[in-house]
């Protein structure tokens, strides 16, 4: 019997849906329902704020990464 499921519709970047796939993947595939083309998915729609927290807090993480990659370079000295 087919199984339906309610989803929203998420446009994004695609280096921003390479995350949401990543995501999914490590969640194995809990949050995605459909992949449609570079740069849309159908998410579903009880998981879209779980998914947008983890989005979240991967791009928290990477934004901390390189301020610290930036701040351990500027010891060289120069300006």
């Amino acid at each position: 019997m087919p199984r339906v499921n309610k989803g929203v519709l998420v446009e994004c970047d695609p280096s921003i849906k390479a995350i949401l796939l990543k995501i999914d993947q490590d969640a194995g595939h809990a949050y995605i329902i459909e992949d449609l083309d570079e740069s849309t998915l159908v998410v579903k729609e009880q998981k879209l704020a779980d998914l947008k927290h983890q989005l979240d807090a991967v791009l928290r993480k990477t934004s901390m990464q390189e301020r610290e990659e930036e701040s351990s370079g500027d010891d060289d000295g120069d300006f």
